[in-house]
């Protein structure tokens, strides 16, 4: 069995609310059929693929995937981290509640994956609670930082502490909007951008103590961790002659590491094989990215190409970590 833990969807709920009040959502659906797309006042232009918001097309999708289960997310531009307390509740529960109902289509091959106000601690904490409760879901996708705010910061420990609480695991996708110095062109605010917000947020998780204090937390990342793995030794000799890096944590960042669980998108069977050897494959599990354009179209033959794959290496890829994720057996 193989278990895609990142795949991406838009519920028919929050495209119908966006195109019925462009005004309220900052955002507008223009074209018909399967030539429209999404276009957000924050800059965001999309097409809404039918794999976004029709649950046949996903399973076709995955069915050319040789993908046996996917626990399906929200695209990124549905975390609404600017919105005043109201809207960002409405986002929220429009996206979750359409989840729920795309599961329910294909229960047997599709798992929930809430999205949270962040911006607002305490309603995310309520809307993860409701969704626990009335939907079943194992798992709550936030940004990697919340319009500039870093996960790190001591407002969000509660809805961190609470989805470990609830046996929830938390999925962090990069949230860029706007393009930083010197990554203005050639597409690199994704390719350098999202990476290196993924790997500025797991730092400061590192040295600020939240690790630390949340032990219980399954973490997982996005794109194979940006650049934490592949720079961790870096880290680690940082916080040994640093006074800084230890003000918070006496934790080894490597330690830390291997709390975090990581997805397979690193598009480079060596990568994916240094990063194996480094955290284990029971913290690596097939990710896709589907429907972006930067997916991985074929998840077994990226985990096939992993130089010296073992049975052992593949079951846990495939679906063991997965499986542990979402308090599922086998």
């Amino acid at each position: 069995m193989k278990i895609d833990i990142h795949s991406h969807v838009i519920p028919p709920r929050i495209v119908a609310a966006i195109a019925a009040d462009p005004q309220r959502f900052r955002a507008r659906v223009e074209g018909a059929g399967d030539a429209r797309k999404v276009v957000h006042d924050q800059g965001y232009v999309y097409p809404l693929f039918p794999e976004f918001h029709r649950t046949d097309a996903k399973l076709e999708s995955m069915d050319r995937k040789g993908i046996d289960v996917s626990v399906i997310s929200p695209a990124p531009p549905m975390f609404y981290y600017w919105a005043d307390a109201d809207l960002a509740l409405q986002v929220a529960g429009l996206v979750n509640d359409g989840i729920a109902e795309m599961v329910s289509e294909s229960p047997d091959r599709l798992r929930g994956m809430a999205s949270v106000p962040m911006q607002h601690p305490d309603a995310a904490v309520a809307e993860l609670e409701r969704v626990v409760r009335d939907h079943g879901f194992k798992a709550v996708e936030i940004g990697t930082s919340i319009e500039g705010a870093q996960l790190a910061e001591e407002r969000f420990r509660p809805l961190l502490r609470r989805a470990a609480e609830l046996k929830a695991f938390v999925f962090a996708h990069p949230y860029y909007v706007g393009a930083k110095a010197g990554l203005q062109d050639y597409y690199l605010t994704n390719l350098i951008g999202n990476p290196l917000d993924t790997t500025v947020m797991l730092a400061n998780l590192m040295f600020s103590g939240a690790l630390d204090d949340l032990p219980e937390l399954k973490l997982v990342l996005a794109h194979g961790g940006g650049f934490t793995p592949y720079q961790i030794g870096r880290l680690v000799h940082g916080h040994k002659v640093r006074s800084e890096t230890r003000a918070r944590s006496g934790s080894s960042p490597k330690d830390l590491l291997r709390q975090v669980y990581f997805d397979s998108l690193v598009f480079d069977p060596q990568a994916l094989r240094y990063l194996i050897d480094l955290v284990g494959a029971d913290h690596v599990c097939i990710g896709t990215d589907a429907p972006f354009d930067m997916a991985d179209t074929d998840p077994a033959g990226t985990i096939e190409a992993v130089p010296g794959i073992t049975p052992e290496e593949r079951d846990c890829l495939c679906c063991r970590t997965a499986l542990t994720l979402l308090c599922e057996s086998c």
